[in-house]
C-alpha cells in the first residue's frame, strides 16, 4: 500500500487517477483548488485532500505540511494539475494572463516537488514523481504558446531534477497522455476557432465525440511509473498512446545515460543535411 500525492485531483485525468488508485486501496491525498468530495476509498485504503493552489508556494507549502502531519512519507507525486488560461497568437496574448498560466502549469509543478521532496526521500521504497507535459512540449502549438511553454519548461524541470538526483533513490518522469477529451477539451470548443484555432477546434471537436485518446491507457503508464517496475527509469518523457513503455523496465541500463525520451536540438547531420 503505497502513500500517493496527487495534484489536481477533483477533474479530468487527476480525478481518474484518485477514482483508480482508492480502487485498489492505496492512501491518496488529493490536492486541489475547488470541491473533492465524491470519491470512496477501497476496504483498506484512505482519502485525504487539501484545498490548494499549487501555482501559490504559500498554500503548497501549508498544504505539505497537513499532509506531513499524517503521513511520515510520501512513495509518489503525481502534478496533474493545470490549464489552458491564456489562449491565441502569442504576439496578441494579454501579458498577465500569459504570465499565469505559465505560473499555473509550471509553478504550480515545481511548487509541489519542492514541497513534497523532504517527505518522498523517507518512503521505505524507491520514491516517484510522475510531472504531465505533453499539450505543445514537443512541437509549437499554435495559439498555446503560454500552455506549451510551461509544458516543455516542466520536461526540463523533469530532465534537471533527474540529473541532480542520479544518486537519490528518486524516480521523476514526464508524462504525455495523448488528446484526452477532458475539460480543455470542452475550454477549446468554447473558446471557438477564432480564437483556439481551426485545427485546434476541429480536433477538440473530434476528441468530444470520439473520446480521444485512451484515458485508462494513460493512466495505466502513470500506475507503471509508479511501481516498481520503473525502477531506475528517470528523466524522460513518455507518450502513454506512442512509446512502448511497457518493456523498458529490462533496458534500464541503456537508458540511464542515453538521451532517447527527452528534449534535444537536431543537428542538420541527424536528418543528412549538409549546410
Amino acid at each position: 500500500m503505497m502513500h500517493i500525492v496527487v495534484t489536481g485531483s477533483s477533474t479530468g485525468i487527476g480525478r481518474a487517477l484518485v477514482q483508480r488508485l482508492l480502487g485498489e486501496d492505496q492512501n491518496v491525498w488529493g490536492l486541489a483548488r475547488t470541491d473533492q468530495t465524491g470519491f470512496k476509498a477501497g476496504q483498506n485504503g484512505t482519502f485525504n485532500s487539501s484545498m490548494c493552489d499549487v501555482s501559490n508556494w504559500e498554500q503548497m507549502e501549508r498544504a505539505a505540511q497537513q499532509i506531513a502531519a499524517k503521513w511520515k512519507h510520501v512513495d509518489g507525486l503525481v502534478c496533474c494539475a493545470g490549464s489552458h488560461g491564456e489562449v491565441g497568437p502569442a504576439v496578441r496574448a494579454n501579458p498577465s494572463r500569459w504570465s499565469a498560466t505559465v505560473r499555473a502549469n509550471l509553478d504550480g509543478t515545481f511548487n509541489s516537488i519542492r514541497a513534497c521532496h523532504g517527505l518522498l526521500v523517507r518512503a521505505p521504497r524507491r520514491a516517484k514523481i510522475v510531472c504531465f507535459a505533453g499539450g505543445g512540449a514537443t512541437k509549437a502549438r499554435a495559439n498555446f504558446s503560454a500552455y506549451g511553454v510551461a509544458k516543455t519548461g516542466i520536461v526540463r524541470l523533469v530532465e534537471t531534477i533527474a540529473e541532480e538526483e542520479i544518486q537519490a533513490p528518486l524516480d521523476i518522469n514526464a508524462v504525455a497522455p495523448g488528446a484526452i477529451a477532458t475539460r480543455l477539451t470542452d475550454e477549446i470548443i468554447a473558446l471557438g476557432p477564432d480564437i483556439a484555432g481551426q485545427a485546434e477546434f476541429d480536433s477538440a471537436l473530434k476528441q468530444k465525440a470520439g473520446g480521444g485518446a485512451s484515458l485508462e491507457h494513460a493512466l495505466d503508464l502513470v500506475e507503471w511509473l509508479l511501481s516498481p517496475k520503473s525502477d531506475g527509469i528517470t528523466g524522460k518523457l513518455l507518450s502513454a498512446p506512442w512509446d512502448a513503455w511497457q518493456g523498458l523496465g529490462e533496458h534500464v541500463g541503456n537508458l540511464v545515460r542515453s538521451d532517447v525520451y527527452t528534449l534535444r536540438r537536431i543537428l542538420p547531420e541527424d536528418r543528412g543535411i549538409t549546410f
